[in-house]
């Protein structure tokens, strides 16, 4: 009952964290100075009639309390409303389409950061005050500070311009993609048993997978190996020592214990790289949420950049929810 009653109160406290950034996203855009009709048309030689009667079909001249709410009151029907670029093009269309190519992306990298942070802090604090420790310790500062377009063009350079193994941009080869009810081009290869579509969307994710799953892994590394080094100095430590237990066993058990903050750290991460990892999709040119969000930045398509914000927050909570249950189940300390 502890656990069913912190799940529903963290629930309802999405609520109001979807708000907040709803409200600074809403008013943040129209302070800011520009018109979001001339930026769309790319030209400021347009009649005043003319724009203020586009204005007025938009909705932009109704006083901002009132397109406040009303906005809100469609989002809660289900209604994202629609882009001021493609007029009559839905946004809630343009999310779906672009959103399994986030979370892909996001789930490759996590991927590839757990097994390089773990596997190199495992490493380091079983070997800790030694060379292995030190080099390990430099090496996961060192990654987060890596930059991460000059390192994916660096990739892009030698394994798809020199060794030409991989593709260097896109999601797939034109005329491959795979069609299937999910929108997860791996997922739906799959169900269609479609090898061809499956290795090839394989080859273009890889790339920026790596690229991104690099650089995560320095936070990885140094929390991997410092709460294993806390783990190894703690009372249990000392205790399966003093009952003759094997070092390399109680290493493992270690581990154990130091996955509830990594875990922890996971939830975030993914959080935040359903944001777009703008960055990496911009550099190989993914077509995920994050391009489309530079785009509708760019053109100041207010609908469409409200309609990302209240669905990132949706997700922020909603993992941070699945997280905290999570460590019931890995920790029996933990009690709500």
């Amino acid at each position: 009952m502890g656990l069913a009653r912190y799940v529903g109160v963290r629930a309802l406290l999405i609520i109001p964290t979807v708000m907040i950034l709803y409200t600074l996203v809403f008013f943040i855009l129209r302070i800011l100075p520009g018109n979001p009709v001339l930026a769309v048309l790319g030209t400021k030689n347009i009649p005043e009639e003319q724009l203020m009667a586009i204005m007025e079909r938009l909705g932009l001249t109704k006083p901002l309390h009132v397109q406040y709410v009303e906005y809100l009151a469609n989002f809660l029907r289900g209604d994202m409303g629609v882009s001021l670029i493609i007029q009559g093009r839905p946004i809630a269309q343009d999310i779906v389409e672009r959103l399994p190519a986030t979370v892909e992306l996001a789930i490759s990298s996590i991927i590839v950061s757990l097994v390089l942070g773990i596997s190199f802090g495992y490493l380091a604090a079983s070997r800790r005050g030694g060379i292995t420790d030190s080099l390990v310790r430099v090496l996961g500062s060192f990654l987060y500070t890596i930059f991460i377009p000059w390192f994916g063009m660096l990739l892009q350079i030698i394994f798809g311009m020199w060794l030409k193994l991989l593709p260097i941009g896109g999601r797939l080869t034109p005329g491959v993609a795979p069609t299937g009810p999910t929108g997860f081009v791996l997922l739906d290869s799959l169900i269609n048993l479609n090898l061809v579509a499956f290795l090839d969307s394989l080859r273009y994710l890889i790339l920026p997978s790596i690229t991104l799953g690099i650089m995560l892994s320095g936070p990885y590394m140094r929390l991997a190996r410092n709460n294993m080094v806390k783990a190894l100095d703690s009372g249990f430590s000392i205790a399966y020592r003093a009952r003759g237990v094997r070092e390399s066993k109680i290493v493992s058990y270690s581990l154990r214990h130091a996955m509830i903050p990594v875990i922890t750290y996971t939830g975030l991460q993914f959080a935040l790289l359903l944001g777009g990892a703008v960055l990496t999709e911009t550099t190989f040119s993914w077509p995920g949420i994050g391009t489309y969000l530079v785009e509708k930045v760019f053109y100041r398509d207010y609908p469409a950049i409200q309609a990302v914000v209240i669905v990132f927050a949706l997700f922020v909570g909603l993992i941070s929810l699945i997280v905290d249950v999570i460590y019931a189940y890995i920790d029996p300390r933990i009690r709500y």
